[in-house]
């Protein structure tokens, strides 16, 4: 997909305006510590992290606030989610320095990023600030569209199940991860040696064509929601029973899980941090709606 043509702040366009008290008062001395809520389509990238001779999320937005900036800024994602994944609410933070308003900023990082995506939101954080490690949950969401013949329409963002899923059967078995739980059954802890988890919620239910999973943790281990999904999947094919999902869970055994998900059905939702610590610039326009991701 082709990069836009970098554009001036004169051609801005809409004010944004930010909650009461937020602090958005921004020096022209100084740098500013600040974190992103950015959206994306993964399926022409190699994941969100640089890696060399790849295209990657986290490139693509550090080479266009390089051009509006002039100076090299690292960004530190909440999560480096897989090659081919999504994001709808992906939080990132950085130090940058910057003279002009947060509204200017998005919309001059905007457009210089490519189509597939976008900075939705930016706010000014304190120091202490980090998009990982300041997180109190995550939640991911997979897709599967679950009819005989596949929709086009969805082949980017939903994994195509021909056999008709038990839903309920599924939303039995998902409601076992709810807890603290050693969960290596369905992956490996992305550093060290600890693999438990604490899951705050997880759901299936259906919306016709899609049958969707959503779960949220304290955090997830390497490729946790994709052998989640398969699993449960085989639970919805009869091949597993809600129990033996269960039994899995206990047996913390990386070998019985059902396989691995594609990447193109799950999509980070949100990043969830203690209310008050966050603090987004919005667009001031009255369609513009806060989804779940911004609190």
């Amino acid at each position: 997909m082709e990069r836009k043509e970098p554009e001036g702040l004169k051609d801005a366009g809409e004010s944004f305006c930010a909650p009461e008290g937020a602090g958005l008062s921004v020096s022209s001395s100084s740098s500013l510590n600040l974190a992103a809520l950015v959206e994306y389509d993964g399926t022409e990238y190699a994941g969100f992290q640089v890696q060399r001779g790849a295209r990657t999320i986290q490139e693509e937005l550090e080479q266009a606030l390089a051009v509006i900036t002039g100076e090299t800024v690292r960004l530190v994602p909440a999560g480096r989610t897989d090659a081919g994944v999504h994001a709808l609410g992906q939080v990132v933070h950085l130090r940058a320095a910057w003279r002009h308003s947060l509204g200017d900023l998005q919309r001059a990082w905007n457009a210089n990023l490519p189509n597939d995506i976008v900075v939705r939101a930016l706010a000014l954080v304190p120091p202490t600030f980090h998009a990982r490690y300041s997180a109190r949950s995550r939640v991911y969401r997979y897709q599967i569209d679950n009819e005989p013949v596949r929709r086009p329409l969805l082949a980017r963002y939903a994994w195509h199940v021909d056999r008709p899923l038990d839903v309920g059967r599924m939303a039995e078995a998902a409601a076992m991860l709810v807890g603290r739980h050693d969960l290596r059954t369905f992956g490996r802890a992305p550093q060290g040696e600890n693999t438990v988890r604490t899951v705050l919620r997880a759901a299936v239910w259906a919306e016709a064509p899609r049958v969707c999973i959503e779960v949220e943790a304290d955090a997830f281990l390497q490729h946790m929601m994709r052998r989640v999904a398969a699993t449960l999947v085989a639970v919805g094919k009869g091949r597993l029973s809600p129990g033996e999902f269960g039994d899995m869970i206990r047996a913390r055994n990386p070998r019985l899980a059902a396989g691995l998900a594609p990447p193109h059905g799950l999509c980070l939702m949100a990043v969830r941090y203690e209310p008050g610590l966050v603090h987004w610039s919005l667009p001031s326009w009255g369609s513009w709606q806060k989804e779940s991701c911004i609190e």
